[in-house]
């Protein structure tokens, strides 16, 4: 037997805080089958694209994501990730932390002194900028940083700190001076800017850079991502998912403890 935590929205699905299921040693995916058929009938469907599962506080993306096992007196978390926003700006909640993206149009006068001065106007706010090209779509944007989250949360960082452990994990590398290398900011090259912290602040740096933004994700870098992470076609079709290169590159960046 093991227990299942709902957290959040996911108890509009599941009208309990913790349910109780006698089985051992089945798959987060058997799980997720499993739930779909206990849920009662007239509450919302649970949306397990949007949701991150822990067993026992860890991602169970950093251990073997949808067929991780659960095993006898395991606490599984059903933690959703509640997202929304414009074209130009991408907002979501973890954890109890508001997060936002917006994506910068690249000019010849922004480097990364930038998000220096940034720094030093919000103080209360944790930034980081990744390059637009490393970040595939809203679902990868969320599941790394989420990721990361939950990393802080049990103390394993990447490094000591949450907005460093960021940008290692978009870039795939335990080498800070290689993630800032590889996706940094780049005079001239659009970058997404990831913003943590409450929601009156996060409102103001959205109205200061609004005239420097641009529409998120709008530009195709599948590809540019495929050959940069060395993702063949023979990765991609192994991947049973929706979204199966951003799953891979998840994945990739659960395990680099």
């Amino acid at each position: 037997m093991f227990t299942v935590k709902f957290v959040g929205g996911a108890k509009k699905s599941f009208p309990v805080e913790n349910l109780n299921i006698d089985k051992s040693d089945i798959t987060i995916q058997e799980l997720i089958t499993l739930l779909s058929e206990l849920k009662p009938g007239d509450t919302p469907e649970l949306d397990t694209d949007n949701v991150l599962i822990a067993i026992n506080g860890a991602d169970s993306s950093a251990m073997d994501g949808k067929s991780t096992k659960i095993k006898d007196n395991d606490l599984v978390s059903i933690i959703p990730i509640i997202h929304g926003g414009s074209s130009k700006k991408f907002i979501f909640e973890f954890s109890k932390k508001q997060i936002q993206a917006i994506e910068i149009k690249g000019q010849k006068s922004i480097d990364i002194k930038f998000i220096d001065d940034l720094r030093k106007k919000y103080p209360k706010l944790l930034l980081q900028a990744v390059s637009s090209n490393f970040i595939l779509n809203s679902y990868h944007l969320k599941k790394i940083i989420s990721l990361s989250i939950e990393s802080q949360k049990n103390n394993i960082l990447l490094s000591n700190k949450l907005e460093t452990d960021i940008l290692m994990r978009f870039a795939l590398t335990k080498q800070i001076s290689d993630a800032i290398k590889n996706i940094g900011i780049r005079p001239k090259s659009n970058f997404i800017l990831i913003a943590i912290g409450n929601k009156k602040t996060l409102n103001l740096l959205y109205d200061d850079l609004l005239p420097i933004s641009t529409n998120l994700f709008s530009e195709n870098n599948e590809s540019y991502i495929k050959k940069h992470f060395k993702i063949t076609k023979k990765h991609i079709d192994s991947v049973y998912s929706k979204n199966p290169l951003a799953d891979i590159l998840v994945e990739k960046a659960a395990v680099l403890l």
